[in-house]
């Protein structure tokens, strides 16, 4: 198994297949990727080739719990 660390380019992650969500609309969406480990990849689109982030699952599903308890909606005001 490969072994990836925060800041790789994505052209360097083989055989992933890049989610986007739906809503996304003008090339301004995050996109992410299950890694064969288990971990999730996450990507600028507009950046396809550039850098991503590596995240385990945990971090995912709590990075995900505070976004569906609107705990990051100040982001956006």
């Amino acid at each position: 198994m490969q072994r990836l660390e925060n800041g790789p380019g994505a052209g360097g992650i083989e055989e992933v297949r890049w989610y986007k969500s739906r809503r996304s609309g003008n090339g301004n969406c995050v996109e992410v990727a299950r890694l064969s480990g288990g971990e999730v990849a996450v990507r600028n689109s507009r950046f396809p080739d550039g850098p991503i982030l590596i995240y385990t699952r945990e971090e995912i599903a709590a990075f995900l719990g505070g976004v569906k308890d609107g705990e990051f909606d100040f982001t956006l005001s």
